[in-house]
């Protein structure tokens, strides 16, 4: 049976194992850990990784992955296989309130990373080196950025049938394919021929009970499907969407969507509306296609350009 190793630290069969990471230190000189959580069966398995916070203010993913491990430190029986959970991956940007590092750089721009680059390039060799080596699959949680809410959905690349067919298996609303990124978690992922799944759900900086709890349904519909749980919920109605794209805005000023998360839209139907704060100029947003609305601009002050909303295309 596959034995999990990290840091030197042995996983045994049957064992559950929380491991303190060293990684950095603050400018203060206070110690920074990445604490991981190591839950294993005594039988035989895939090892699978769930993991939340690569970008700091992305806080559902954080919850996600911490009421998982509550679940199976309080009941949930993993009959087989080893789940490695790292709850908050980027503890600088939560520290911050922040996607980024303290320098500004995107921690799922910097993989596979390097021992002795930059901070955000030292976190992303570590788990480079420490974590994709141990794994099989594993699920990504993600939000939306700054005002931006995604509807519950699986990202991933349709060239990867395995990851694929894991996506149907996680059976949430919407599953969207998305190339995969260069110097990202999931590529690199991906390039040491694991399956990395990105989960997307709410919108950064702000707790999303609905996209929590469909992002936990989900993962315990992929591990029932992998034979690692005995019960997990039913699936949703998936779409599966070969397209999408940004409707960004044509004028600035005070956006009225008239359109919901979720919502089927036609090719001309007008989804929202852009107007002076005068009231005398009003610009309508239509739709340039037949798709779903996947992604939602929650910010009322909009300038031209702006990502308005986000259509998926069957």
């Amino acid at each position: 049976m596959k034995e999990v190793q990290i840091n030197g630290v042995r996983v045994r069969p049957g064992q559950s194992v929380n491991i303190e990471l060293p990684i950095a230190k603050l400018p203060t000189h206070t110690l920074i850990d990445l604490p991981i959580f190591i839950r294993s069966s005594k039988n035989e398995g895939p090892v699978i990784l769930i993991s939340g916070g690569v970008h700091g203010d992305e806080i559902n993913g954080v919850v996600t992955a911490k009421k998982i491990l509550e679940e199976l430190d309080h009941g949930l029986e993993l009959l087989r296989g080893t789940l490695i959970i790292i709850p908050l991956v980027n503890i600088y940007g939560f520290l911050s309130n922040s996607r980024t590092f303290p320098d500004g750089r995107d921690l799922n721009r910097s993989f596979p990373g390097n021992k002795k680059g930059s901070l955000a390039s030292r976190i992303a060799f570590i788990l480079s080196q420490e974590i994709i080596p141990q794994i099989d699959f594993g699920i990504d949680f993600h939000t939306g950025g700054r005002m931006l809410s995604n509807q519950p959905q699986i990202r991933v690349d349709f060239k990867d049938k395995m990851g694929l067919e894991l996506a149907n298996a996680f059976g949430t609303h919407f599953i969207v394919n998305s190339k995969h990124i260069e110097k990202s978690f999931r590529k690199t992922a991906f390039n040491a021929r694991k399956h990395l799944l990105v989960y997307e759900g709410g919108e950064s900086m702000r707790l999303d009970s609905y996209a929590i709890e469909e992002g936990i349904s989900g993962t315990k519909r992929l591990l029932n499907h992998l034979g690692m749980i005995g019960i997990a919920p039913d699936s949703k109605n998936t779409v599966t969407l070969s397209q999408s794209d940004w409707v960004r805005a044509k004028a600035s000023g005070i956006f009225y969507s008239s359109v919901k998360l979720g919502d089927y839209v036609r090719k001309g139907e007008i989804m929202a509306r852009i107007s002076d704060p005068y009231g005398q100029v009003v610009v309508p947003v239509k739709s340039g296609t037949n798709g779903y609305v996947i992604g939602l601009n929650n910010n009322p002050v909009i300038n031209v350009g702006d990502a308005l909303i986000h259509l998926g295309k069957e």
